[in-house]
């Protein structure tokens, strides 16, 4: 499927992870919603590539797709509420390495990538 220009586009930045919202045009000409998750993935060399996922979601389903995202936001707001319980996202999080590289890298670099994260913010310091 050949990929069209886009016609409005907004992007949403989430930590590794991004969020692409493009309204592109058919043939027709008739608008259709494209949604791109792309999320960047480190190689161990210190490249790093991007993995891809995308929606496209047409007028027809706008209404029963947008019922369905309400109902499914509302009920995990409701069942667990707004605060992200992951692991990863606590600020004491140790990601688990078993190469000898990674378990001797000092405190002061992990510091630092922690005073450089956004995410780790706590706004009660503020």
């Amino acid at each position: 499927m050949m990929e069209r220009e886009e016609i409005f586009s907004k992007v949403l930045r989430a930590g590794r992870r991004t969020y692409f919202f493009d309204v592109r045009a058919t043939k027709a000409d008739d608008y259709y919603l494209t949604i791109t998750e792309s999320k960047k993935f480190t190689n161990d060399d210190g490249s790093f590539h991007y993995k891809k996922h995308k929606i496209y979601l047409y007028k027809e389903d706008f209404i029963e797709f947008k019922d369905i995202l309400a109902e499914m936001t509302d009920y995990i707001i409701d069942e667990k509420g707004d605060e992200v319980i992951s692991e990863r996202h606590q600020k004491d999080f140790k990601k688990e390495e078993n190469n000898d590289y990674n378990s001797s890298k000092s405190e002061t670099e992990d510091t630092l990538k922690t005073t450089e994260s956004f995410t780790d913010v706590d706004f009660d310091d503020i």
